[in-house]
């Protein structure tokens, strides 16, 4: 009888499974190479000095030469009324007009216009896209023309018998909050309406068949299922809105005395009219720190649902 002799194992190479590792990885990097390059020049560049610069005392008229002097802008910001008290309008700014106002009117035109018929939803979906297109400075003056003490919405109320005032100096950081809620609520109705197209319309039709409501539907399914876009719609708008800079510029400059000046506006007013360029750089910087924590609350909320 005779007997075959196994074929022997063939021996693995020492990269057989991580290709990417010896000398190819060069190539693989090779064609990235110019989008880091762009990357560390444009980006990276630019943000390490606005970090460096944010220690120095730079100024843009009136100094030869600026100095490094630590950590006195960032004590200086958190001793300054005029900071904190525009920290504290940015927070109302963004709740007010990005987590309540966008977020809730955004969510429910997508919920109405499920149900809607298509010329209806096709008009105000071009309605509301319309005021999302606007540049920021045609949308502040349009709104501003409305607010205004001989505006549209004065017009309105005299029309009604009703009383009037002058919206952008009795209430100006609820004006301009109002103002960012109607050009920026199409972002988050186009968001939920993708997300609500994801939706089995099996499981809302054996709600609906089980006796539940619109409401009770919109709690225990339509939420739940669409909670990770809701995370995302509502990191993203409150970045958008802690940035925003021209819809108030245009509306108030931040009066009046500073009732409406949010971190965008007392940095600009520091860096660009008082002077003090390492003053509103680090400012800069503790907007970007408020922008950083918020971001990392959502992903970590994210997170959470996976």
């Amino acid at each position: 009888m005779t007997t075959t002799a196994p074929h022997p194992r063939p021996t693995k190479t020492p990269h057989a499974e991580h290709p990417a590792h010896g000398p190819r990885l060069p190539l693989r990097i090779l064609p990235l190479t110019p989008a880091i390059v762009l990357l560390l020049l444009f980006l990276a560049g630019p943000i390490a000095y606005c970090v460096y610069i944010a220690f120095t005392d730079l100024q843009l008229t009136g100094q030869a030469q600026e100095s490094f002097v630590g950590f006195d802008n960032f004590t200086r910001a958190f001793g300054d009324e005029a900071f904190l008290n525009a920290v504290w309008l940015t927070l109302v700014f963004t709740v007010l007009s990005s987590l309540i106002g966008q977020n809730t009117l955004g969510l429910a035109l997508a919920a109405l216009m499920q149900r809607a018929s298509t010329p209806v939803r096709t008009l105000t979906g071009g309605i509301v896209v319309t005021a999302w297109v606007l540049p920021e400075v045609v949308a502040g003056f349009l709104l501003y023309a409305f607010f205004r003490r001989e505006g549209t919405l004065n017009a309105i109320l005299d029309w009604l018998h009703l009383p009037s005032q002058n919206w952008l100096f009795t209430l100006p950081i609820l004006a301009v909050s109002f103002a960012n809620v109607w050009r920026g609520t199409a972002f988050s109705m186009l968001v939920y309406s993708a997300a609500l197209n994801e939706i089995p319309k099996e499981i809302t039709e054996a709600a609906e068949v089980d006796g539940a409501g619109g409401w009770r539907r919109m709690w225990h399914i339509t939420l739940p299922m669409i909670r990770r876009s809701i995370g995302t719609n509502l990191m993203l708008n409150t970045l958008q809105t802690l940035s925003v800079f021209g819809l108030i510029w245009v509306m108030t400059r931040g009066g009046p005395g500073g009732r409406s000046q949010t971190l965008p506006l007392f940095m600009y007013e520091q860096a660009f009219q008082n002077s003090l360029i390492g003053y509103g750089t680090a400012v800069a910087l503790l907007l970007l720190l408020v922008g950083s924590l918020f971001s990392l609350v959502y992903l970590r909320l994210l997170r959470t649902e996976v």
